[in-house]
């Protein structure tokens, strides 16, 4: 891809996001979760490429960044866990009756 053509794509991207923002349509969560994933494949892409020190750096930014995103479906996840295991308990105990 030449400049011109990397410079459209920019223009086209940018021009759309300000038509959808107009719109009150906002997608910037989408490109805060994307932000992470990206330094996560660049960082596999450097550890593949034999430079382990900055790929793992880029690695382990990209997978805090995305456990901060993240972090309420893990809580969401560990209280239905711990519900699920409340109610297993719960049943075992009234089963000696």
């Amino acid at each position: 891809m030449n400049g011109k053509t990397a410079l459209g794509v920019l223009l086209i991207v940018i021009g759309g996001l300000a038509v959808l923002n107009i719109f009150n349509i906002n997608l910037g969560w989408i490109f805060g979760l994307l932000f992470p994933l990206i330094l996560i494949g660049f960082g596999v892409l450097g550890w593949k490429n034999d430079k382990k020190i900055i790929g793992g750096i880029l690695i382990a930014i990209g997978a805090i960044a995305l456990l901060g995103k993240l972090g309420g479906i893990f809580t969401l996840l560990l209280a239905v866990g711990l519900i699920v295991f409340g109610v297993q308990m719960f049943k075992k105990g009234k089963s000696t009756y």
